[in-house]
């Protein structure tokens, strides 16, 4: 099979903010995607979604299938640039749709529908303008992110706030920066937990991941904030969690937080793939924070083929995997 691999790759620009390109792909990952694919007997050709020309080339260089882990240029809807284009070409790709893509990308339209599936996620307000009155509703502690970004961009350990001076002051911090509205929610203590999803003829839910960051007192971070994910390992900086896979739960609360993801996964119409974002707290409640159809693909650091290695898949076997099940989708429709 002839593939594209479209995917926007990491760069240093010290003129960037230092998180600009977090949600971009590591040569790293590129290059154990391509040889993963290459294993498996295809053709790989590496795009650049970044390119101005991207519809030309997709016209003259015809592809059977894309492996998309691209996530745009810019703009609300960015994480749909590559699958709009292939859509339109008639080309089939891996991943979710461009609907999907675009709803995860938004933290408050996920939340909505997740409350309308009664699927449970923190409280949560929207601020556009940062001048709005805070719900009443709303319960200390509460943590500030921007709306619409991912890979924890914006997310650090004074996002959570106990009183309203920081609260407004935070959610103008973020709303001059990142140009977007701002998402404020419940913070649930707990413990943090990942849930990947597979697609490959019905959903296959690995085993789930919990992270634990007891050891990290020393960064003062105590969640996935932005310097957790970037520098994650790092003991020097106190950035080492510790890493259970399967999860340190017990039956009954693994099936539910499994339920919860897949749930999640199928209302937000995500294919392939999926990665959900749980906080369980201390009335073992799964709580949604949020759901990625991008997850990352590294194959040493990135929490999804954790998950994939504690099923007893090989990474090459995960990315054949997502392959056949767009393969699959392709053929009935």
């Amino acid at each position: 099979m002839k593939i594209a691999l479209t995917c926007n790759l990491k760069e240093k620009d010290e003129s960037k903010p230092p998180d600009y390109f977090s949600e971009f792909d590591s040569t790293e990952t590129v290059e154990a995607i391509i040889s993963a694919l290459k294993t498996r007997g295809h053709s790989v050709d590496l795009v650049d979604a970044a390119q101005p020309n991207l519809l030309s080339y997709f016209r003259k260089n015809r592809v059977d299938m894309v492996f998309n882990i691209a996530e745009g240029k810019s703009g609300k809807f960015r994480e749909s640039e590559i699958p709009a284009i292939l859509d339109y070409l008639d080309i089939p790709y891996t991943g979710s749709s461009t609907i999907s893509l675009a709803l995860a990308l938004n933290k408050a339209l996920t939340k909505k529908i997740l409350t309308a599936e009664n699927i449970p996620t923190p409280r949560f307000q929207l601020f556009s303008k940062g001048s709005e009155a805070l719900n009443p509703d709303l319960k200390f502690p509460l943590i500030v992110k921007p709306n619409r970004e991912g890979s924890a961009k914006g997310i650090n350990s004074s996002c959570v706030v106990s009183d309203s001076h920081a609260l407004f002051n935070k959610i103008k911090e973020i709303n001059a920066f990142y140009k977007q509205e701002v998402l404020v929610e419940e913070f649930i203590e707990g413990r943090e937990l990942t849930v990947g999803i597979l697609e490959n003829g019905k959903p296959t839910i690995l085993p789930i991941l919990e992270i634990d960051f007891s050891n990290c007192a020393k960064s003062g971070e105590y969640f996935y904030s932005w310097r957790m994910k970037e520098f994650q390992g790092n003991k020097e900086l106190g950035l080492a969690p510790d890493f259970y896979c399967p999860a340190r739960l017990d039956e009954e609360i693994s099936r539910k937080v499994k339920e919860t993801a897949l749930k999640t996964h199928q209302a937000i119409g995500c294919f392939d793939i999926s990665r959900t974002d749980i906080r369980l707290s201390k009335e073992n409640i799964p709580y949604v924070l949020e759901i990625n159809p991008l997850p990352g693909l590294d194959p040493k650091e990135s929490n999804f083929p954790l998950m994939a290695y504690a099923a007893g898949m090989k990474y090459d076997e995960l990315i054949e995997v997502i392959l056949l099940s767009a393969s699959s989708r392709r053929r009935e429709n």
